[in-house]
């Protein structure tokens, strides 16, 4: 045998596990413990999906041991195909967890204590609140990127924003006004992001980084000083409104997730379509791109390279800040200390998940929210895992996601790399 020969037998396996078969893999591992662990642990009764916003209504049951078994084959089936196959990644990966989770939730719903209905509108509404702040952070992440600019601030901009709303929602007693200063607040952060990452070409990431810690010991600092001696005059701006539409917000599952909306939701959604839209179908939308892969080309045709990320920069800290008060002016009636609690950083995980495309951070960041909403599901129903790590539920699939579901992806060519003019 040559050695020429011996490398090409040497490198079939490490050509073979391609990332679908790894992940065929681990699908399969998944789908073999919910089978077993999942089936043995179910009980007798019934896992009921309802269909309405409470557990009562037209609905589906499912025997709790056949479910968790049946699901658990399903997530198994799927990893195996990809695993025989080598193809068919996404579908079969969805295939996969949907089996994994469905066989999950019959085992907690079957021994519940509490109650064994998921209402499913219940759960989508939730899912699309919890992804709310995810969305606009998201959406300030592929503004900035886009653009070449690195955002690991948005933690910092999303927590500005929610102590900005409710400072100024207070003062003002107007929450539209808090909104306006919600979003002015997520800009002054990113203001100072751009100049010292484009004027002064400081490590974006760096910069990212120690502007969320400055953000998050300047908001305590103001709340233990000024907001916690007299919550009625600085921090009680009231929750927004909701805005039914009618006959919508009937539809099963989806319209109480949709048309059931504020400000902020129906807002979210307007933000993705007019992102998409500005960045693929405008000549601003084809400047910026050209910015973020090629600054040099762009500015040898005349395009103002530094401005153009100095505006989209600020743009993104109005968008992400906006969003920011969703935690002080929804999620609850006030701002607390550290209240974004990590959202920043999943929000740039679900960007990353979605490829720096407004609508693949837009699905990337509702992944994320189901897995918020149902640690909040599973604790009504006093499931037996422990609050500890349905508290992680979230976290865990987004380094899941981004590790495993992520792959080789490419972020725009000049990510992160500072442009000096020649």
């Amino acid at each position: 045998m040559t050695t020429s020969t011996m490398d090409v037998e040497l490198a079939v396996p490490e050509a073979y596990w391609t990332r679908t078969r790894k992940t065929g893999a681990v699908m399969v591992v998944l789908g073999l413990l919910a089978t077993i662990v999942f089936g043995a642990l179910a009980g007798s009764e019934n896992a009921r999906f309802a269909l309405g916003e409470n557990i009562s209504g037209a609905g589906f049951d499912i025997p709790g041991t056949f479910g968790a078994i049946f699901f658990g084959l399903v997530a198994l089936a799927a990893g195996a195909a990809m695993l025989v196959t080598g193809r068919y990644f996404g579908v079969l990966t969805g295939v996969a967890l949907a089996g994994f989770i469905i066989s999950a939730l019959c085992w907690q719903m079957s021994v519940s204590p509490v109650s064994h209905t998921m209402p499913l509108g219940f759960i989508a509404a939730a899912t699309f609140t919890a992804a709310i702040p995810l969305i606009f952070g998201s959406l300030g992440g592929v503004l900035c990127e886009r653009s070449g600019v690195v955002n690991v601030a948005i933690e910092g901009q999303l927590l500005t924003g929610a102590f900005f709303g409710a400072l100024f929602g207070t003062l003002t007693g107007s929450f539209w006004l808090g909104l306006v200063a919600a979003a002015v607040g997520g800009a002054l952060l990113s203001a100072i992001l751009a100049v010292f990452a484009i004027k002064y070409l400081v490590d974006q990431v760096v910069v990212g980084i120690v502007l969320n810690v400055f953000a998050g010991g300047l908001t305590a600092f103001f709340y233990e000083q000024v907001m916690r001696p007299d919550t009625d005059a600085y921090n009680f701006p009231g929750k927004v409104p909701s805005w039914p539409i009618p006959g919508l917000v009937d539809i099963p599952i989806l319209g109480p997730a949709l048309f059931n909306g504020n400000i902020f939701s129906y807002g979210s959604l307007i933000a993705v379509a007019v992102v998409t839209i500005a960045l693929f179908r405008t000549r601003w939308g084809l400047r910026t791109r050209a910015v973020g892969e090629h600054p040099a080309a762009a500015d040898t045709v005349g395009i103002r390279v530094l401005g153009l990320r100095y505006a989209n920069v600020l743009i993104a800290g109005l968008v992400a800040g906006f969003g920011g008060a969703y935690f002080s002016m929804l999620s609850t009636t006030g701002f607390s200390k550290y209240m974004v609690s990590g959202a920043g950083f999943i929000a740039l995980a679900a960007m990353i998940f979605g490829r720096w495309h407004p609508v693949g951070a837009f699905f990337a960041s509702l992944f994320f929210g189901f897995f918020g909403a149902l640690t909040g599901f599973l604790t009504s129903i006093s499931s037996p895992i422990p609050s500890q790590f349905l508290s992680m539920l979230p976290y865990v699939a987004t380094i899941f996601a981004v590790a495993g579901l992520v792959g080789r992806v490419r972020a725009p060519a000049a990510d992160g790399k500072p442009y000096v003019k020649g």
